[in-house]
């Protein structure tokens, strides 16, 4: 049982250790997200590059005063 708690202990620890680092990349990636939509890429591009689903990526781009792209068939970027 004790082999048991001291792994749980170690994992534990190892977390808190890189929470911060893991927290302060997923902030850069947000910042990130926002100035590619910004910059006039489309909502499915910046999911094909990002680890964040397009229903984030809306909720992101809403919360950040980005605008909708316009309704209508899209501009294949290649």
């Amino acid at each position: 049982m004790t082999d048991a708690r001291e792994q749980l202990s170690a994992a534990t620890k190892r977390y808190r250790r890189t929470e911060a680092a893991h927290e302060t990349a997923r902030e850069a990636v947000i910042m990130a997200v926002v100035a590619a939509l910004r910059d006039g890429l489309s909502p499915t591009d910046v999911e094909r590059l990002s680890p964040f689903s397009g229903a984030y990526i809306r909720k992101l781009a809403r919360e950040h005063a980005i605008p909708p792209a316009p309704p209508g068939p899209k501009r294949a970027v290649s």
